[in-house]
């Protein structure tokens, strides 16, 4: 793993513009100054061996938040979530039923010396996608056409997708995100989304989330046309939706409308989840310790909100490293994480978001800070692997 400066192309940003990437705040750079959200001015290179080892270890851990799936329900320990009570039992079946899922992303700690760590799992609304599939992928070619790159996420959601004919009720299919999102990410998100479903053979509808209807007398979900939602894409949290009495009709409406992501994708987007798979594999190379409620026997830690977003809400403890952000997450409680910090390099701190689709490893997207929290000033850096 080494990181590399390089021109970028000439006239890049309409270039990105033009392939949808219309959004996303300046960076900082390591002395303060505005740096372009996405910077081609620099990248990452990786040997084949380091990505197929990290292939394997992201399937290895897809695998073993499902068996922690199992473990929360046969324990009974959902209150642990700080999800509402009303919705254990919504969560427990949508589980039973496998609801079927299309995407998640791993955000890793790598330095491209030892074992690849788990950060968090954005398995319910993982933004970055456009990014990750097709900029980079773009970037690539233009520049390093006879490279690789570990990106197969197009193709590999267009193939999930195709599966997900067999299971749902029709080929009709609803997209929808929240119409409150000003940066506009959410919307193209969704808009990539339906591509890649229409690419498979669904007839795709969008709406924002907030011109969903619902028909009291048929007791469905109904669009703009007042034709029923029988499958819906949402690029919407569960844990907002279930805040309020439009999550209680989506979940008495399953299975008769189907929801993707699922709803027991609450459980791993949940950073409960941590302390979960640290108390069923203690000691293993790709987790860190981590508890509920309390750091236990960590002097070094990051206190985490078990529904935070965008590094909100975060406490580092450790000398020297003290750093908090602000936000309206905690009420729910924390998850207490060993710090290890993530890696330098020039100055600059990676996390890789490494992309499963299905329970298939798909891709990575590089996100750079100059700070020990991924927030929403980072910056996205594209990456390669050189062809010996």
């Amino acid at each position: 793993m080494r990181r590399v400066r390089s021109a970028p192309r000439p006239g890049w940003k309409q270039i990105i513009e033009s392939q949808g990437l219309v959004y996303g705040s300046p960076g900082v750079d390591t002395n303060g100054r505005p740096r372009p959200y996405w910077d081609e001015s620099v990248h990452y290179e990786f040997d084949m061996d380091e990505i197929l080892a990290l292939e394997a270890q992201v399937e290895v851990l897809h695998t073993m938040c499902l068996h922690a799936i199992d473990n929360i329900i046969l324990t009974e320990r959902l209150a642990d979530f700080g999800l509402p009570q009303w919705s254990w039992e919504h969560i427990t079946n949508s589980w039973k039923r496998s609801d079927p899922h299309i995407y998640g992303r791993f955000d890793l700690r790598y330095d491209g010396r030892g074992p690849a760590k788990l950060l968090e799992y954005n398995a319910d609304t993982p933004t970055s996608l456009l990014e990750a599939s097709i900029v980079q992928w773009h970037w690539l070619t233009d520049l390093h056409p006879d490279d690789d790159q570990w990106n197969s996420l197009h193709e590999k959601l267009v193939e999930r997708w195709g599966e997900m004919r067999d299971v749902l009720p029709s080929t009709q299919l609803h997209f929808t995100w929240s119409g409150a999102d000003g940066s506009g990410e959410d919307n193209v998100t969704t808009a990539y989304m339906q591509e890649t479903a229409a690419e498979a053979g669904f007839d795709t509808i969008a709406l924002p989330i907030e011109e969903v209807g619902f028909d009291t007398e048929l007791e469905r979900f109904v669009d703009l046309a007042e034709a029923p939602i029988e499958s819906i894409f949402k690029l919407y949290p569960w844990e907002w939706a279930l805040d309020d009495d439009f999550g209680k009709r989506i979940t008495q409406s399953l299975p008769s409308t189907m929801w993707i992501e699922p709803l027991w994708k609450t459980m791993l987007s949940n950073k409960a989840l941590l302390a979960v798979l640290w108390e069923m594999y203690p000691g293993h190379p790709n987790l860190l310790p981590a508890y509920l409620d309390d750091p236990h026997e960590l002097t070094e830690y990051i206190r985490k909100p078990k529904l935070g977003r965008e590094g909100a809400n975060m406490t580092i403890v450790g000398p020297g490293m003290e750093t908090a952000t602000g936000g309206v997450y905690g009420e729910e409680g924390f998850v207490y994480q060993m710090l290890d910090p993530l890696p330098e390099f020039d100055g600059m701190r990676p996390v890789l978001g490494a992309w499963i689709v299905g329970d298939t490893s798909a891709g990575l997207g590089i996100r750079e800070t100059v700070g020990l929290i991924t927030d929403d000033t980072s910056t996205f850096v594209p990456h390669r692997i050189p062809q010996s």
